[in-house]
């Protein structure tokens, strides 16, 4: 049974989307985090999102490896259908049995994958791009909880029939909800690996920014009044609005790596917003704190596999900001095929052994022998 959704704290958000845990200083700032715990588990947005062979064992503790799926949307999109809503970002957060370490394993969006059948939803079953799993799920009656929860269902299933992980959890995020949590934190310090042009942000010659849309069919931004131009984001490090971070994380069109390159991007920014709770004193500043949870809203959608937030920090504890490891799956490198006249990405087999090791247990060794599959952190 799916709860009421409600706004849920953004350190409950951090430990579960991206495994970094918000480690309290002193005595006193104990007693007020697990304050903060016990309102998380009454006010956290949770349900079902992975069912059958897809999820891992729940219960009171996490003993072992932990692998959650993270999938983000983005409801913004200009001309996107209510009944096919694509997973533009598809991230495995391992966590391996030491749990002192996490990694974040992107999955390309255009993988070509067997898509299993979905009774709930009348699919029959294809192969195609991984991200229509998620539309294949949603699609049909019911809530925008229920139908999310589908979607994320079966794209779980999927990354289970490629994989062979199983999953203790699953954290839904619409990228609207990235913006109000960034914005609270006055930014993100980001560095810009390779100058990239903006293909939904416009900018004028007196510096203000302008929301477009892209135009996939001509390849071009729309939207944008006379006078703006697309917004291109130059070399350096520097702290990043809300909109401008969120903005570069989604470029792939003028990358030299194109969608590898947004993968690592969104991996860098997701590391970013981890590090910048932890270190600007969020845990410490109640008043801070209060914020945020306010910003928040109900972006999330969680399924922490009967497992408590309580359990999830106190178990990740040794897990911090600067330990996310970020992976690139086929090392970063174009499997491009043509199948009846549409490009896929394939996943080669060096990568599936990379998620085998993630499966048994040892990624790290494999990381060690393969150190191409390690990506820029920042």
């Amino acid at each position: 049974m799916a709860s009421k959704r409600r706004k849920d704290p953004l350190w409950a958000r951090i430990v579960l989307v991206f495994g970094a845990v918000l480690v309290v200083a002193s005595g006193g700032t104990l007693v007020a985090a697990q304050t903060l715990i016990a309102k998380a588990n009454d006010s956290i947005t949770q349900t079902s999102l992975l069912n059958g062979d897809a999820g891992g064992d729940g219960g009171n503790n996490i003993d072992g490896a932990v692998n959650l799926l993270l999938v983000g949307i983005d409801a913004r999109e200009k001309g996107s259908s209510v009944t096919s809503v694509l997973s533009d970002t598809i991230i495995i957060l391992h966590i391996p049995e030491s749990h002192d370490q996490a990694y974040l394993i992107s999955i390309p969006r255009d993988s070509r994958v067997k898509i299993p059948a979905y009774p709930k939803t009348g699919f029959q079953g294809s192969t195609e791009k991984i991200n229509s799993s998620f539309s294949y799920g949603y699609q049909g009656d019911g809530t925008e909880l229920e139908k999310r929860a589908r979607g994320m269902d079966l794209l779980s299933k999927t990354l289970n029939d490629l994989t062979g992980i199983k999953f203790n959890g699953a954290a839904l995020v619409d990228f609207g909800g990235f913006e109000s949590i960034i914005h609270a934190m006055g930014g993100v310090d980001l560095c810009v690996d390779e100058k990239a042009t903006s293909i939904h942000l416009g900018i004028n010659k007196e510096g203000h920014l302008y929301q477009g849309w892209y135009d996939e069919a001509y390849d071009a931004v729309r939207g944008l009044p006379a006078g703006y131009e697309p917004y291109v984001h130059e070399l350096g490090c520097r702290k990043m609005s809300a909109t401008l971070a969120l903005d570069y994380a989604r470029i792939r069109k003028s990358l030299s790596d194109g969608d590898y390159g947004r993968q690592r991007h969104q991996q860098q920014l997701m590391k970013a917003i981890a590090k910048q709770a932890t270190s600007s004193g969020v845990m410490t500043d109640l008043g801070k704190l209060s914020a945020l949870m306010d910003a928040a809203g109900d972006a999330f959608i969680l399924d922490t596999g009967g497992i408590t937030v309580a359990d999830f920090i106190f178990t990740l504890k040794g897990v911090a900001a600067n330990d996310l490891m970020l992976i690139k799956t086929n090392a970063g490198n174009f499997h491009s095929v043509n199948v009846g006249g549409q490009e896929f990405e394939s996943i080669d087999e060096e990568s599936l052994e990379m998620l085998d090791a993630a499966k048994n247990g040892t990624l790290g060794t494999f990381l060690i022998e393969h150190p191409q599959y390690i990506a820029k952190s920042g």
